[in-house]
C-alpha cells in the first residue's frame, strides 16, 4: 500500500516510516519540518509542507491508500502554556488534512494519539472503556480529533485506528534514528544528557505523590514496539477490520526515581538530580491494560525498560557524532 506519514520527520514518524518500508509499503512522508528533522526522512519521497496547505495535501494523497498521522505539537507543560498552539495545530490544522484526505478518497486513517486523553484515570491499569477526561490541553486536543475520526467513521466510512500511546522512548537498534528535541522535555533523554554532562542536572517535578516513591509512575514503551502496533493496525484495517482505538503500552509503571537509578545502570554514571514542584496537568500513575491490542492486531511490546534506555544512550552517542 501507499501510506502518507504525516510528521514523518519527527521521532515516532520516523520509526513507522523505516518500519512501513520494512514490510514492502510505499512511503511519502509529509512534514512542515517545523519540529522535524530532514535526516530523519532519509531514503523516503518528502513533501515539505504544513497540513493547512490543501494544495500540498491534495497533491501528496494522490494514490494513496492509507494515512498514518503523527503530525502534533505533543508536551504536556507547553499546552498548559500554550493551549492556543495545541488547539490550532492538532485540531484545526489536523481537521483541514482530514477533510483533504476525506475527499481523496483515504481508505484507512491511522491517528497517533495518547494516553493523555484519559486525565486522572480512576482505575489502574488504564482500560480502553475508561472515561476520557482529560486534564491538559494535549489530552484535550487529541480526544476531539479522535471524537473527529469516530463521527467520520460513521458518516463516511472513513476507517481508523486511534492508538493511545503510553510513555514513547527509546530508539531505533541500528542508532540511525531516535529522539531529538530542542528543547529536550522527556525524561530518559534529560536523565542520559546529565549523565552525558550535556545537564547540570535532572530536575525532577514532585516527589509528593500518591506512589511508591512519591514520584510519578509511568508506562514506557519502546518506540520500535510502538512502529510495528501501527503496521499491524493497517493490516487490521485492510482485512476489514471497523474502527477502534486501542492502548499501547507494557503494563508496568516504572516512577521517576526507578528510571533515574536505570539510566545510572547502564550509563555507569551517576545522575544529579533536582527537586522541583509538580508540574501542571500531571497525573501520578499512567499506566495501560493493552490487552485488547493483543486480540485485535496480534500486537504485544518485545522490549524491556533496560532495553528502552540502553537504545536511547546508544543513539545518544551516535548523535554526538554526527
Amino acid at each position: 500500500m501507499r501510506v502518507v506519514v504525516t510528521g514523518g520527520a519527527g521521532y515516532i514518524g520516523s520509526h513507522a516510516a523505516r518500519e512501513l518500508a520494512r514490510h514492502g509499503h510505499s512511503v511519502l512522508i509529509y512534514d512542515n519540518l517545523s519540529t522535524g528533522h530532514r535526516f530523519l526522512a532519509d531514503g523516503f519521497e518528502l513533501v515539505e509542507a504544513d497540513l493547512r496547505d490543501s494544495a500540498a495535501a491534495e497533491s501528496a494523497l494522490q494514490g494513496a491508500d492509507a494515512i498514518m498521522h503523527f503530525a502534533a505539537h505533543s508536551f504536556v507543560g507547553e499546552s498548559v502554556q500554550n493551549p492556543r498552539k495545541y488547539f490550532e495545530n492538532n485540531v484545526r490544522s489536523a481537521l483541514s488534512f482530514l477533510n483533504v484526505a476525506l475527499d481523496a478518497g483515504i481508505k484507512y486513517f491511522i491517528f497517533s494519539s495518547t494516553c493523555a486523553v484519559y486525565g486522572v484515570p480512576r482505575d489502574i491499569p488504564i482500560s480502553e472503556t475508561a472515561p476520557r477526561e482529560p486534564v491538559n490541553p494535549y489530552g484535550a486536543s487529541k480526544l476531539l480529533f479522535e471524537n473527529a475520526l469516530e463521527a467520520y467513521s460513521g458518516a463516511y466510512g472513513l476507517r481508523s485506528v486511534c492508538l493511545r500511546y503510553f510513555n514513547a522512548a527509546g530508539a531505533d537498534e541500528s542508532g540511525e534514528i531516535g529522539e531529538l528535541h530542542d528543547p529536550e522535555p522527556h525524561l530518559i533523554p534529560c536523565a542520559l544528557q546529565t549523565a552525558a554532562g550535556m545537564r547540570h542536572h535532572l530536575d525532577i517535578y514532585g516527589t509528593d505523590y500518591p506512589t511508591r516513591d512519591g514520584t510519578c509512575i509511568r508506562d514506557y514503551i519502546h518506540v520500535t514496539d510502538l512502529a510495528k502496533a501501527h503496521v499491524r493496525a493497517l493490516e487490521y484495517l485492510a482485512g476489514g477490520g471497523p474502527s477502534t482505538a486501542l492502548n499501547l503500552g507494557t503494563g508496568e509503571g516504572h516512577s521517576v526515581l526507578e528510571l533515574v537509578s536505570v539510566a545510572e545502570e547502564i550509563t555507569g554514571r551517576p545522575i544529579a538530580r533536582q527537586i522541583c514542584a509538580r508540574r501542571p496537568g500531571d497525573p501520578p500513575v499512567l499506566v495501560a491494560n493493552a490487552s485488547r491490542a493483543y486480540e485485535v492486531l496480534k500486537w504485544k511490546p518485545s522490549r524491556s525498560i533496560r532495553d528502552i534506555v540502553s537504545s536511547a544512550w546508544n543513539w545518544m552517542q551516535v548523535s554526538a557524532r554526527r
